[in-house]
């Protein structure tokens, strides 16, 4: 797999790159210089499961507060620099553990230099990023506008200025909103990058539409052995994002640990609140450190069979339901009582 052979690069306490696992990625959206904010939600977000943090650095108050920030997380922390070298400069001797950049509109080579130079005397990480909606105009001119070759192209020029300057700790990230034109730049770029490479579909919208395009390009790139960090990008709560992203890597074998839940479609057999049951017990085992998978059925004539699969599952009738584990029926209980047994079964789980 290529994730195999790429470059091991440190990011504060986490390895990424060298066949180490896919780390998750989030970014704040909260106000950088808000550092009581700042810190509230990146705790949560590690709570979630967030590997690695980036906060929006537009402003040198924001590069200062980095300093405060660190002192009270436990993750690493990215500063998202644009335009401004002297920001990405700060965002470093302020404590930032990687510093995202697009050397394109950082500007002139020179202050490409003073970065890498800043970069390199603290030995922090740079993220080169290049996304379709900045694709150079030559470039542009060159492949007829926006498409996957172009994108690449582009990332490995900065990538080849940033190696002219001696400096080899980067990461790579080309991202597009188009998922296909994502999924070809990444097997594109696999093929030449010895770098670790962050994946995202980038500006992938809403929590329904972003999900849906998110787990369909990074399944097909993260499937295909491509990709050491990944972000979900999402216009919602960024700890949708780090869900979605833990679901990903669980369901393509990537990740081990906490409860799957499955649930049948509801039917006209149903006869239970499924819709919320099953709701309830996602949100219920979120906090149980268990490796297993929990089946939430409506139908007592199909539901142990159906839950054969599951560790343990809850199948519900009229008014009751039953107690399920290891596909032998264990109990009955009145369906008001079926997510608190359920519960109670797990925190007292016993192979």
């Amino acid at each position: 797999m290529f994730r195999d052979k790429t470059k091991e690069i440190r990011i504060g306490n986490v390895k990424i790159g060298g066949g180490n696992p896919v780390a998750i990625q989030s970014m704040t959206n909260t106000k950088t210089e808000d550092v009581d904010s700042t810190v509230s939600q990146i705790l949560r977000l590690e709570a979630a499961g967030c590997d690695i943090i980036r906060c929006a650095v537009p402003t040198m108050e924001a590069a200062k507060a980095l300093k405060e920030i660190k002192k009270q997380i436990h993750i690493p922390l990215v500063a998202d620099i644009h335009f401004d070298y002297r920001l990405a400069v700060a965002a470093i001797e302020n404590g930032a553990d990687k510093i995202r950049i697009n050397p394109g509109n950082i500007g002139a080579k020179e202050r490409v230099r003073a970065v890498v130079d800043k970069a390199k005397e603290y030995g922090v990480p740079i993220r080169v990023g290049v996304n379709s909606g900045s694709l150079e105009k030559p470039l542009l001119e060159k492949y007829g506008g926006v498409t996957a070759e172009g994108i690449v192209e582009s990332a490995m020029d900065k990538v080849h200025m940033i190696e002219e300057m001696g400096y080899d700790n980067l990461v790579v990230s080309i991202k597009s909103s188009d998922v296909l034109m994502c999924v070809r730049a990444h097997e594109l770029i696999a093929e030449n990058c010895p770098y670790p490479l962050h994946v995202g579909i980038t500006e992938s919208g809403t929590v329904y539409s972003g999900n849906v395009k998110s787990s369909v390009g990074l399944g097909i790139i993260l499937h295909e052995g491509i990709g050491d960090t990944i972000r979900v990008s999402l216009t919602g709560d960024p700890a949708e994002e780090v869900r979605t992203a833990k679901l990903i890597l669980k369901t393509l074998g990537l990740r081990k640990g906490g409860i799957e839940v499955v649930s049948c479609p509801t039917c006209g057999r149903t006869k239970i609140d499924l819709i919320g049951l099953a709701n309830e017990v996602e949100k219920m085992v979120a906090d149980i450190p268990l490796d297993i998978k929990v089946a939430v059925m409506g139908c007592v004539v199909n539901g142990p069979g159906e839950a054969r699969e599951a560790d343990i599952g809850i199948a519900g009738g009229i008014g009751e339901g039953l107690l399920i584990k290891k596909g032998e029926v264990i109990r009955k209980v009145r369906e008001e009582e079926l997510l608190d047994t359920l519960r109670e079964e797990l925190l007292n789980w016993n192979e």
